[in-house]
């Protein structure tokens, strides 16, 4: 009766030691440390594919109705006026599948970001909660439809999503100004 006791009182010791008992402040440092040189790495974050993609401020997007961008990287001169076209290329009706080109600030959580577009429908899926975090919208387009955005990026890499609710997780990509 004492061994089915002590069996688990030291399996109990010995998971509790492995767990590392006090060194939870240590690797809370180590945690800081490396959230500090990962947010230093981002801000001179290099974008693979980056150099086979034409250096130009003038691009025309496409949006489909299988949730695709045509391209998911854009090259531009930092500084400079950036003219974007998107157009919407399906077939389905703007109501389940409209998109729009959203530019976003390079520190942007997309999941948040997202999260807000999805509850702003009466503003075309552009949260007035988070306009600080958008750098230039298109609207949202039907099958068919146009829009041209003119905007100027300082050089960084800047996400670029489809806020329509659910898009965004397959419809992004990136600007890198340079």
């Amino acid at each position: 009766m004492k061994k089915l006791f002590l069996v688990p009182a030291i399996a109990a010791v010995l998971a509790f030691a492995s767990c590392g008992g006090n060194n939870t402040t240590q690797s809370n440092e180590n945690t800081e440390t490396t959230s500090s040189a990962e947010e230093d790495a981002s801000s001179a974050e290099t974008v693979p594919g980056i150099e086979n993609v034409t250096l130009s401020n003038t691009w025309t997007v496409e949006g489909t109705d299988q949730m695709k961008f045509n391209t998911e990287l854009i090259r531009v001169k930092a500084g400079e006026s950036v003219e974007l076209t998107f157009k919407n290329v399906g077939t389905m009706p703007k109501e389940s599948m409209g998109h729009n080109f959203v530019v976003l600030t390079p520190s942007v959580d997309l999941a948040t970001f997202a999260g807000e577009a999805a509850a702003a429908a009466d503003n075309e899926y552009i949260p007035k909660s988070a306009l600080s975090s958008i750098v230039a919208h298109s609207k949202l387009l039907g099958p068919g439809e146009s829009d041209k955005i003119t905007f100027t990026l300082k050089k960084g890499v800047y996400p670029f999503i489809c806020s329509f609710p659910g898009h965004y997780g397959v419809m992004q990509g990136k600007i890198v100004a340079e």
